[in-house]
Formats: C-alpha cells, structure tokens, sequence
C-alpha cells in the first residue's frame, strides 16, 4: 500500500530541471542534460519499486528535450544575429 502511493523522487526531480531548461537561457542546456538522466534513472526505478510517478518522469523528460532544442536554436539565432551585425557593421 506504501510503495504505490509514494512518488518516485527523481521523477519530480526531472520535471522541476526540465521546466527550469524550458526557462532559464544558456544554463537550461545543462538542467535539460540532467533532466534527461533523472527522467531516465525515476523510469528505471518505477519500473523496478512500482512507485507512482511515471508521468512526472514522462513530462520530465520531454520538457529536457523540448528545453535542449530550445536552447540550441537559440544560440544558433544568437550567432546567426551577431555575425549578420558584424558583416553589416564592415
């Protein structure tokens, strides 16, 4: 009766990171990094204790990769931005 009613910790984990890589520029490469290898090892867990939290380790997971992504183009947009100004600039 205990084991199904608590939440894995790691899967809460990985949602918290991976809405924070949603969020926070430049650093969410990293928490969405993290947020992919909670969300992995809360899957593992579930899987073996039979805890509850699979959607927040679901939802976790896809809010790091979604964060990545996000980050990624906004560094390419950033680098595209400052090389278009230097090229205008000269």
């Amino acid at each position: 009766m205990s084991d199904k009613n608590q939440t894995n910790n790691n899967s809460v984990i990985s949602l918290t990171v991976g809405i924070l890589s949603l969020l926070i520029p430049f650093i969410g490469l990293i928490l969405g990094i993290i947020g992919i290898v909670f969300s992995k090892k809360a899957l593992k867990q579930i899987n073996i204790t039979n805890e509850s939290g699979k959607g927040l380790a679901t939802v976790g997971l896809i809010c790091s990769i979604v964060g990545i992504i996000l980050q990624i183009l906004i560094v390419l947009g950033l680098i595209a931005f400052l090389s278009i100004s230097t090229f205008i600039t000269h």
